[in-house]
């Protein structure tokens, strides 16, 4: 089989894209944050590589039962914390992507996206250059989806989010209210990774928030767009570090702002991470028990998994046929 080559390809130095495109940080919280991950006497190091990704085609035949097994559930939101049983796994993390490539990183907004770009400051950096060069900095076009990956990454700070009156976060940080929190609050929830870890991110973007039933179109576009960002980690890894198991860390992708069906949603990266060859898909369930993940795999075990493999679109007219409708955007 050919190995995949992604549309660009791009290396950087960390330091100088520092130094030569320094993100545009338009809100005072945001820069509070950035002045702890990266201060005077600090240095960025590494280097970063980015490629776009062009859309797979589904496999002529799927197993659904083969992402079953490779599921593990975390409650809470990442942590970064690898694999402890797959000693040398190359792990990557869902960036939950705005069709423009980390749009809001700037700005007073503090969902999952701009919460990761916050931490892993070189992100601004990267996306600056890339605006700069010329390049669309798109994690979809008018021809279907184009995941991002970045690899290298540092993450030089982690900022807590969760609700702590005593922190003067009396109703967390996490979306809308990170904008409107003091100064104080900000400075308290932040603290720097010293020295920072490394992080590689798939950069995939959720169809945004519609009403009613998903339409057949609309299935498979999110089946491709998982199935994309999941294969290119794995060809990245085969690359980077041969042999290596493949972690994806992920969660309730497009269900905060754009108002996915949180089960519907699990069970698509479910089938993309066993049809893509992942060895394993960590499921961070934020602070919920992780319902919508276990209603995911019983779905697929009651109404996919029960004749062994089967044509993909064959399972894409099943899950048409299970009627999922549009959930409630949480506005974040």
């Amino acid at each position: 089989m050919t190995t995949p080559e992604p549309l660009e390809r791009l290396t950087f130095d960390t330091l100088r894209l520092m130094k030569d495109y320094p993100p545009v940080l338009r809100h005072p919280n945001k820069r509070i944050i950035f002045d702890i991950a990266c201060p005077k006497d600090g240095s960025c190091a590494g280097e970063i590589g980015y490629t776009r990704w062009h859309s797979f085609e589904l496999p002529e035949r799927v197993d659904p039962a083969a992402g079953i097994g490779i599921i593990e559930s975390r409650c809470g939101i990442f942590d970064y914390e690898p694999v402890a049983e797959l000693p040398g796994a190359f792990e990557w993390h869902v960036n939950f992507a705005d069709p423009m490539l980390f749009f809001a990183y700037g700005s007073g907004l503090f969902a999952q996206d701009e919460m990761q770009c916050a931490e892993h400051p070189a992100l601004g950096a990267l996306v600056e250059a890339l605006r700069a060069d010329g390049h669309r900095a798109v994690t979809e076009s008018a021809d279907g989806p184009t995941p991002v990956l970045v690899t290298g990454v540092e993450r030089r700070v982690r900022v807590a989010t969760n609700m702590n009156a005593a922190e003067g976060r009396p109703r967390g940080l996490y979306g809308n209210e990170f904008a409107v929190a003091s100064p104080e609050a900000i400075t308290r929830a932040t603290k720097r990774i010293d020295p920072p870890t490394i992080t590689n991110l798939i950069a995939m973007a959720a169809p945004t928030y519609r009403r009613g039933r998903y339409s057949r179109e609309m299935l498979e576009r999110i089946l491709v767009t998982a199935h994309t960002g999941f294969a290119a980690a794995v060809a990245e890894t085969g690359r980077l570090a041969p042999g290596a198991p493949v972690v994806v860390h992920t969660g309730y992708w497009g269900c905060g702002a754009f108002g996915g069906n949180r089960v519907l949603m699990s069970m698509m990266q479910v089938l993309a991470a066993g049809m893509s060859g992942v060895t394993r898909l960590v499921f961070h369930t934020a602070n919920a028990e992780g319902t919508s993940l276990a209603d995911a795999e019983r779905y697929i075990r009651e109404e996919l998994a029960t004749n062994g493999d089967l044509a993909a679109a064959e399972m894409i007219a099943r899950i048409d046929a299970m009627a999922f409708e549009w959930g409630r955007s949480e506005g974040t």
